[in-house]
């Protein structure tokens, strides 16, 4: 016999976000977005399911960072080629990309299993206010940090 009671479909819909990052911090926006995506703001959360919902992120290129994180943060990838270290500062990935800046903060808070890249694709970040075709299918919005 099932315990479940109404329409359990509707507990799963996926909902679009949408969170500006003009002057916020990156690692306080990334948390609130790490948890959008895990689902952990819905009642229905279950660590081996992946109930979470979409993120828009907007104006990339205006996140802060506090402390001297700017001049001391490093990206690093490796080509696996022999000596392919590569290592870029903050300052030249925030011209480069800045929205790979925010996906790798999100990465690095959400948890170490099968679920993370299923996550991280619900994640879309655009450097500046124009997010496309993407505006119609928002229904919530957080500027202040919020999730309501």
């Amino acid at each position: 016999m099932s315990q479940v009671v109404g329409n359990t479909a509707l507990a799963y819909a996926r909902v679009w976000h949408h969170a500006d990052a003009s002057d916020r911090i990156l690692g306080k926006l990334a948390e609130r977005i790490a948890i959008v995506l895990m689902g952990k703001h819905k009642p229905i959360f279950d660590p081996s399911a992946d109930c979470g919902d979409y993120v828009v992120v907007t104006n990339a290129r205006k996140i802060k960072v506090t402390g001297n994180k700017s001049q001391q943060l490093v990206y690093r990838h490796h080509t696996m080629f022999p000596g392919g270290l590569k290592e870029i500062q903050y300052k030249d990935m925030m011209l480069r990309k800045p929205d790979e800046i925010i996906r790798q903060a999100v990465s690095g808070m959400l948890p170490k299993n099968k679920l993370r890249e299923r996550r991280l694709q619900r994640l879309r970040i655009f450097e500046d206010d124009d997010m496309g075709l993407f505006q119609h299918n928002i229904l919530k919005r957080w500027e202040d940090g919020t999730l309501r």
